[in-house]
């Protein structure tokens, strides 16, 4: 297993690469000019220029792009065009702020959606399986802005229940603070996947039950429902953790409208006016330490698979 994760480690390499060298000639072919941005509509073209000199915004893409990597070999991300600090703290700080969204969302749309899952599956082509269908798909149609807008509306505007944006209240503090204003849009990220994991997780259960050892174990007289958390749910796990490893990566890298319409201060709304900006290393980063983390993701789930089947063997 050692051997295995540090191949995969190892092959990540030349991934992260190819993603940062896409970004950066992404980033410089398109129209703006940051220095520009940065001075303002009035600025004279000879201040534009010493800035542009300045920033090393005059020299070729490509020695840019190897002064970012060198920087990078030395644990440094450069510093924000824009804000002037540092990126690799801003960068971090913001995306702890993204993980605490969209894993308390997910959170929440996992632990419902297989509940959701396991009631269809047992009740197959019934009542309560067209319910949990139907508001599933509901989930899935979704665009993640709209409901969002929804939800401010009805429960912040209209019902007054939660807060309606940012992360902490101008009077409040603490942990109860952060985890009211965070509510309503991890519920409304936990909407939007939870259709999902409840569809893998029927049919994942649904085709475990045909198998012939789930007869097996009711002809021996064991109960319908220890059958059913003991060896059914057990042996569909393997579907369900992949669709939520890969719905924790593309979250975190998606989470921008969420963190707009809740003007939530993560990484993804940093990065839209990274971008907007035309702010290099900031955007950089961002998207460096999101590729690693979905990379890191998609590791944890290859080996999670190891546990929860005893018969997967990585060479």
């Amino acid at each position: 297993m050692i051997r295995y994760i540090t191949g995969r480690l190892v092959l990540a390499v030349p991934v992260l690469f190819g993603v940062t060298v896409v970004v950066f000639l992404l980033l410089f072919l398109t129209p703006g000019d940051p220095a520009q941005l940065i001075l303002g509509p009035q600025a004279t073209p000879e201040a534009v220029a010493q800035l542009r000199h300045e920033l090393g915004l005059d020299r070729p893409v490509y020695q840019q792009y190897g002064s970012w990597v060198l920087g990078l070999v030395r644990g440094d991300l450069g510093r924000s065009l824009t804000m002037g600090t540092a990126v690799a703290p801003l960068v971090w700080e913001r995306f702890r702020h993204t993980f605490l969204l969209t894993t308390s969302g997910l959170a929440v749309s996992t632990l419902v959606g297989v509940l959701a899952g396991v009631v269809s599956a047992t009740h197959r082509n019934e009542l309560t399986d067209r319910i949990i269908t139907v508001f599933s798909v509901f989930g899935l149609s979704m665009p993640v802005f709209w409901l969002g807008i929804m939800a401010i509306l009805l429960f912040g505007l209209q019902l007054r229940w939660v807060p309606v944006g940012g992360m902490t209240s101008p009077v409040g503090h603490g942990t109860g603070d952060v985890l009211y204003h965070l509510i309503l849009p991890a519920l409304v990220i936990a909407t939007v996947s939870l259709g999902t994991t409840a569809r893998f997780a029927r049919s994942s259960l649904l085709d475990v039950l045909e198998h012939e050892y789930i007869r097996t174990a009711r002809g021996k007289g064991l109960s319908s429902s220890r059958v059913l958390w003991r060896h059914a749910l057990r042996n569909a796990w393997i579907p369900i953790v992949t669709v939520v490893g890969l719905q924790l990566g593309y979250l975190l890298g998606g989470a921008v409208l969420t963190e707009t319409v809740f003007a939530w201060p993560g990484l993804g709304l940093l990065m839209l006016n990274a971008i907007l900006q035309r702010d290099l290393p900031l955007v950089q980063g961002g998207v460096l330490l999101i590729a690693v983390v979905f990379v890191i993701v998609n590791l944890a789930v290859d080996v999670l698979y190891v546990y929860l089947d005893p018969r997967i063997r990585y060479a």
